[in-house]
């Protein structure tokens, strides 16, 4: 199964109220001294990345095996503006989210603030490598990240949307890429090959890969692409 890319629907956040000064019945020498200056609410998406910034940070096509092309309805991405940011789900993961692109839905939030996506098939489009990264506000990547162990739990067995077959789900954390890593593996006695679902955090971003290329179930595509992720992802915080 594969769903149609992310879109944002919302093109811009309002502009964030400013404090109003209180009017004085008095002059300035009643009270003894001038009145205090307005403070401004704090921007919560200072210092992240916009939709346009995350674009250029996707792996480039020299990042994939040869003969994979991008599909042409496979991109998407919200542009320079921020979307309103999406809390969890309280209902139970649908599971079968995990067999298409923008699967990080699947932990409850809706996604980032800001976004970039694509997704990149072979000449037969029998196999598929897709690549999103997801900016939040606060503490919510960290968030997104645990809930992914959540998932990976009530998702251990499940029937896919196709064949209608059992799904085995297997999830590890992952060292050495990111700030924290999460890997889920997907096979079926049905499929002639698995799925590699690699999730990692970069500081506020979260990366999600979705891979079925080569024979080991998409897992060294999946690791190449989301290592040129994080690579473009730290030159872009220091550029």
């Amino acid at each position: 199964m594969r769903l149609a890319p992310r879109v944002a629907t919302l093109l811009a956040v309002a502009a964030l109220p400013l404090a109003l000064t209180a009017c004085s019945s008095g002059s300035s020498s009643d009270t003894g001294g001038a009145s205090a200056a307005p403070s401004k609410a704090k921007d919560p998406n200072a210092g992240l990345a916009t939709g346009t910034q995350l674009k250029k940070a996707l792996a480039p096509a020299s990042a994939f095996p040869a003969g994979f092309a991008p599909e042409a309805d496979g991109a998407s991405d919200s542009g320079g503006t921020f979307l309103d940011p999406s809390g969890p789900s309280k209902a139970k993961p649908d599971c079968t989210r995990l067999e298409a692109t923008s699967w990080i839905q699947v932990t409850g939030y809706k996604g980032g603030v800001s976004f970039a996506q694509n997704d990149y098939v072979n000449h037969g489009k029998t196999e598929e490598i897709a690549q999103e990264i997801d900016a939040f506000q606060g503490t919510t990547a960290t968030a997104v990240m645990k809930q992914m162990q959540a998932v990976a739990d009530e998702c251990a067995t499940f029937t896919d949307t196709d064949a209608h077959a059992k799904v085995k789900l297997t999830g590890t954390s992952t060292a050495g890429l990111g700030d924290e890593a999460y890997t889920m593996t997907l096979t079926s006695g049905a499929w002639e090959n698995g799925t590699t679902l690699l999730a990692v955090r970069s500081g506020n971003s979260v990366i999600t890969v979705l891979s079925t290329a080569g024979s080991d179930n998409g897992a060294a595509s999946a690791k190449k692409v989301t290592t040129r992720i994080l690579d473009s992802l730290k030159a872009l915080k220091t550029a």
